[in-house]
């Protein structure tokens, strides 16, 4: 049985999921193939959605994860955390508008607004995996660095 604990990494593989249907569907679109670019988009927006839901439902039973990284790191994560939020708030209103033009038959203004918005929700989405490392597995990794003897890395 998964745990409530468990959803970051759960997040994690969703977002990425959702990175590389995007990435495969925009490749598909370049060559035409536009029943697996539909295909491939709307997979990205179910990932995205299922994400957003095992997203809320972590925070709202767990609350925030402070960052506990030291260093030059800090101001590193938080530009990276700053736009990722930012720009997810800008993502998910756009996608669907986006989608909503494409469903409608509108290809002229889908692809229109798609140039903009691929770019940002691929953002969002790469973004979120690496947030997940820094914030739940890099700083583990600092802990087993930590236990060795000096000069073991």
């Amino acid at each position: 049985m998964i745990s409530v604990y468990d959803l970051p990494t759960v997040n994690a593989v969703l977002n990425g999921t959702s990175t590389i249907l995007l990435a495969v569907g925009y490749t598909f679109i370049r060559r035409r193939r536009i029943k697996a670019h539909r295909a491939c988009m709307l997979s990205a927006f179910g990932t995205s959605m299922l994400f957003l839901i095992s997203y809320l439902t972590y925070h709202y039973n767990v609350g925030s994860m402070p960052f506990r990284g030291e260093g030059w790191i800090r101001p590193v994560y938080f530009s990276i955390l700053i736009s990722h939020v930012a720009l997810a708030a800008v993502i998910l209103p756009l996608v669907i508008v986006v989608l909503t033009r494409a469903l409608r038959k509108r290809f002229d203004m889908h692809a229109r607004l798609a140039r903009w918005a691929l770019p940002i929700w691929l953002y969002v989405s790469a973004t979120g995996v690496l947030v997940y490392m820094m914030l739940y597995r890099i700083p583990a990794l600092s802990k087993v660095e930590a236990a060795l003897p000096p000069g073991a890395f």
